[in-house]
């Protein structure tokens, strides 16, 4: 990575699209690190462009994304497109020589992601699950890896909101919107995060909204083996609530906020003993450290760059959490267990 006058020189990163969400989270977390520049970015249309460069003090703005992708100084390109678009530009990133992290999903399926192994051995490619960076996602995994929870024998994930506008892309079918795509991935990854498994088998239903053709609520068993299992409840139109258990033979762990929590407040989970069923019996709530984890996720996508050769492990990881996704939808569908 570039160094200049035996001082390394922070990462340029080019947002792909004049992503809102990119504006309101990502790129106020990359603007945190001392190792990162906003450098560019690149809209369908240069007016556009110019506009969110303007409100987000960005250097450069792009008609077109494939303006950005030749740029020869751009290091690492952020991809917030819709969800049916990000195997297809993350490919001809990688392909222009870029680094890429994309936003989750990566794909619509499995098989869209592994067309992008090759690639993913010349530049690092990652998806940006940011949860796994925060501190609360990675102390809460050492206390279930401590045994303090006894065998973990189930995990319960719980992520909802409510959005019924029409012009929203989460309720657009055909740009891949749907509860699953959207928050379920989040849901795959916390089971496998915390069990440190891949589920053998799904069985899920869906509601499917009859305007939007989207599935506005989802909920699936995973089998993980061993007697082990995980459940989730994602929707789109239902009152906002997240929440992850984690259930041992001797006690339970609860994540208050695991999937939005605030850059500038701690994060707290609670490790209740077991010993009743009664929700008040827990220990202190235990505080992580104040993180934002978009800074976190991007500086740990920046260290491998600098310092580690590409590999296809973490697109590995996407396909997987991939063919999961893919068996609730084929479940969801014929209504029965599908293996993953």
């Amino acid at each position: 990575m570039p160094w200049h006058d035996g001082v390394m020189t922070p990462l340029r990163w080019g947002i792909l699209s004049t992503s809102n969400f990119a504006e309101k989270h990502f790129i106020p977390g990359l603007k945190k690190s001392l190792m990162i520049e906003v450098a560019a970015v690149a809209s369908r249309n240069l007016p556009s462009a110019e506009a969110y460069a303007e409100r987000n003090n960005i250097p450069t703005a792009y008609g077109t994304y494939e303006e950005l992708l030749a740029d020869p100084s751009i290091d690492v390109i952020y991809n917030p497109l819709p969800n049916t678009l990000h195997a297809e530009w993350t490919r001809k990133a990688a392909e222009a020589g870029k680094h890429v992290m994309c936003e989750k999903p990566m794909g619509i399926n499995a098989a869209e992601l592994n067309a992008l192994l090759p690639l993913a051995r010349k530049v690092h490619i990652a998806e940006a699950f940011m949860v796994r960076f925060h501190p609360q996602w990675i102390d809460a995994r050492e206390v279930v890896r401590s045994g303090a929870l006894g065998r973990i024998t189930h995990v319960n994930t719980e992520f909802n909101y409510h959005n019924v506008d029409p012009s929203n892309i989460r309720n657009t079918a055909d740009v891949g919107g749907g509860a699953m795509y959207d928050i379920g991935c989040y849901a795959v990854v916390a089971t496998r995060w915390f069990m440190e498994a891949e589920p053998k088998r799904v069985m899920a239903m869906s509601d499917i909204d009859p305007t939007f053709a989207t599935d506005r609520l989802m909920s699936a068993l995973l089998d993980m083996g061993d007697g082990r299992i995980s459940t989730f409840s994602v929707g789109t139109q239902t009152g906002g609530y997240q929440r992850i258990q984690i259930l041992g033979t001797q006690g339970r762990l609860e994540i208050t906020v695991p999937f939005n929590q605030p850059a500038d407040e701690p994060g707290v989970y609670l490790v209740h003993d077991g010993s009743k069923h009664l929700n008040g019996l827990h220990t202190v709530p235990t505080e992580s450290a104040v993180k934002d984890q978009y800074t976190a996720q991007a500086e740990a996508f920046g260290d491998r760059i600098r310092n580690e050769s590409p590999t296809d492990g973490p697109l590995r990881d996407a396909i997987a959490n991939m063919r999961v996704i893919d068996a609730v939808f084929a479940s969801a569908k014929s209504g029965r267990a599908e293996t993953v």
